[in-house]
């Protein structure tokens, strides 16, 4: 088991190493900013799609799938990469990221097949996913719904407002998971708007509530357990939100916790060299 539970774990830590890769070649290829804010939750986006979320391209709007919104939709490099290789679409498609006439624009859009809901407008995501995971109470319906926000969306007050609305009804099918690298457009977190004590917060409103390091791909792993152990609890139905705790431009020495990589592009130097980097 040991052994099979350490496979596991590499197979993701590879699959978030191609996410970046591809990242960065569709971010390159279209010289679109948000690179930072992508790469910081490629661990994450491989976690949930090849071991957590109840899904089947083939069968893009099966019923009863589990729903994924990514309400921090300037990060959409990370997803499309990720849809790529869940096998949703070809690489031809991806390739188009950007591009002029092409079928992926700078912001997820329903219509790609493998994203709910159409984002960018941050602080909408969790209301929007709230009312799926109230829908599936009410339908009497088993599958889960995933958001992911930044921390900077946690400005928001919609987003509090959807915490509040979320604990009264009781949603334990939903799951939120913050993208908290602590730096935002205009720069840190603590400087822009201090959400501490974040845990607190969260709790303080009638979630269940984790901590993990979102790069860590066991320690999430064992918390996505913890957490479908919890649904089993009668007397646990509380909605739960895990604060990741990450690095705005994960993986790339000269981009990591650096405000302006929220904003640049990479020439053909620097693209060269972050290739170099996530393959040594």
């Amino acid at each position: 088991m040991r052994t099979l539970n350490q496979s596991i774990v590499k197979d993701l830590e590879n699959k978030a190493q191609q996410i970046r890769k591809l990242i960065l070649e569709i971010s390159h290829k279209a010289q679109v900013g948000h690179i930072g804010s992508a790469l910081s939750i490629a661990d994450i986006l491989a976690v949930l799609y090849f071991k957590i979320l109840r899904i089947n391209p083939k069968k893009p709007k099966w019923n009863l799938r589990d729903r994924f919104i990514l309400s921090k939709g300037h990060a959409v490099a990370a997803l499309y990469s990720t849809l790529f290789l869940k096998g949703f679409f070809t690489k031809k498609i991806l390739l188009s990221y950007c591009q002029n006439k092409g079928f992926l624009g700078e912001h997820p859009e329903h219509r790609v097949l493998g994203v709910e809901l159409t984002t960018g407008s941050l602080g909408h995501g969790l209301s929007v996913g709230l009312g799926m995971a109230l829908s599936a109470k009410i339908d009497k319906k088993h599958y889960q719904t995933f958001i992911l926000i930044s921390d900077a969306e946690c400005n928001e007050g919609e987003v509090w407002q959807a915490a509040l609305t979320a604990s009264h009804h009781r949603l334990d099918n939903l799951i939120v998971i913050i993208d908290y690298n602590k730096v935002q457009a205009l720069g840190t977190t603590r400087e822009v708007l201090n959400l501490e004590p974040f845990y607190a917060k969260w709790e303080a409103f009638g979630w269940n509530v984790f901590e993990v390091d979102g790069h860590n791909i066991a320690q999430m792993l064992e918390t996505f357990t913890k957490v479908q152990t919890l649904k089993l609890k009668v007397q646990n139905k509380k909605p739960t939100v895990i604060i990741a705790h990450t690095i705005r431009g994960k993986g790339i020495s000269f981009m990591e916790n650096k405000l302006e990589w929220h904003y640049f592009t990479t020439n053909d130097k620097q693209y060269r060299k972050a290739v170099k980097e996530l393959e040594s």
